[in-house]
C-alpha cells in the first residue's frame, strides 16, 4: 500500500486547492486531504476555532482513519496546523513539509503588521453582523480594496458581484465555481464556503492561544521541510506575506531536523508552481 500522506489547505481554501498537483502525488502516495474546521463542508463550533482543538480532531482522523504514520504538507495556517501535529502528536507523523507558514507573524499581537490582518477584521466585523442573509464572499470583495485593486481591478468588482450572485441563485448550497484564472477561481470557491470564525480568531488572538510557535518548532524531532515563498515589506513595516528572513532563520534555528528551500512564487506555492511544489515534496519525502 502506498505511504499516506495528509494535507492541508491553506485558510479560506478547500480541499480543491490542491487539483493541480493531486493527480501527480497520488501515483506516489495514499492521499487524504482534509477539510478542517470552518472550510469546505466541515462544520465545528466557534469554540474550537483554535490550533489545539483543530490539531486534536485532525490527531483523532489519522489514528482513526489511517492508522500509522503519515508524511504531512499543509500551507498557511495548514502548515501551522502540520507544525502542531508534528510538535504534539509525533507518533503520528513520518515527515513533514510546512508551505509557507505564517510562523511568528500570525501570533499575536504582531499579527497587527501584516497584511492578512485586514482580512482577518473583515471576519471579525462579519460574525458580529445580525442579519443571516449576509453573503461573506460579497462581504469580503467590498471590504477588501487592495486585494481587488491590486487581483480583479475596481472597475470590474461590479461584474464579478453580479456573476457571484448569478452563480449562487443557479447553484444554492454549492461552492462558487467562476470561469477565472486558476488561483482566483480557487480562492473565491474556499471563501463561499468559508467560516468567518476561523478568521475572527486570528484576529482576536485566541487561534494560537496555548500554541506557541516557537515552543512547537523546538518539540519537533522529525525531518522538517520549510518552503519559503515571495513576500515583501511595504514602506510603513507591514509584512506582505507568510513570513519574513528574520522568522525563517529563526525557524530553522529551533529545528533540530529542518531543512529549507526558498521558491518563487505566491503564497499557495502548490498552485502557483505545482512542478516545482511536486518535485520538493517528492524528493523529501521520498528520501526519508
Amino acid at each position: 500500500m502506498a505511504l499516506p500522506l495528509v494535507m492541508l489547505h491553506a485558510q479560506m481554501e478547500d480541499w480543491f486547492d490542491y487539483s493541480r498537483v493531486l493527480p501527480q502525488l497520488s501515483k506516489t502516495y495514499h492521499i487524504f486531504v482534509i477539510d478542517y474546521h470552518g472550510h469546505g463542508k466541515t462544520i465545528a463550533p466557534v469554540t474550537a476555532m483554535n490550533a489545539n482543538d483543530i490539531g486534536n480532531d485532525l490527531a483523532a482522523f489519522m489514528q482513526t482513519e489511517i492508522g500509522e504514520a503519515a508524511f504531512i504538507t499543509g500551507n498557511s495556517s495548514g502548515g501551522l496546523l502540520t507544525a502542531w501535529l508534528a510538535a504534539n502528536k509525533p507518533d503520528l507523523v513520518r515527515a513533514v513539509v510546512l508551505e509557507d507558514p505564517p510562523l511568528f507573524s500570525s501570533e499575536y499581537p504582531r499579527i497587527k503588521t501584516t497584511v492578512a490582518y485586514q482580512s482577518f477584521a473583515n471576519s471579525h466585523t462579519y460574525v458580529n453582523i445580525t442579519d443571516p442573509d449576509n453573503d461573506f464572499l460579497l462581504y469580503w470583495l467590498n471590504n477588501s480594496p487592495l486585494f481587488v485593486a491590486n487581483y480583479i481591478g475596481t472597475e470590474k468588482l461590479p461584474y464579478l458581484i453580479s456573476a457571484i450572485k448569478t452563480y449562487e441563485a443557479s447553484h444554492p448550497g454549492e461552492p462558487v465555481e467562476l470561469p477565472l484564472p486558476a488561483s482566483l477561481s480557487l480562492f473565491f470557491r474556499g471563501i463561499s464556503q468559508y467560516d468567518a470564525h476561523f478568521g475572527d480568531a486570528f484576529y482576536m488572538g485566541t487561534w494560537n492561544s496555548g500554541f506557541d510557535h516557537a515552543g512547537a518548532l523546538k518539540k519537533i524531532k522529525c525531518p522538517v521541510l520549510l518552503l519559503q515563498a515571495n513576500y515583501d515589506v511595504t514602506a510603513n513595516g507591514i509584512l506582505d506575506g507568510a513570513m519574513n528572513q528574520d522568522d525563517v532563520n529563526q525557524a530553522m534555528s529551533l529545528l533540530s531536523n529542518g531543512t529549507y528551500q526558498k521558491i518563487d512564487a505566491s503564497h499557495v506555492i502548490h498552485l502557483d508552481k505545482p512542478s516545482i511544489f511536486i518535485n520538493a515534496v517528492n524528493s523529501f519525502f521520498v528520501n526519508k
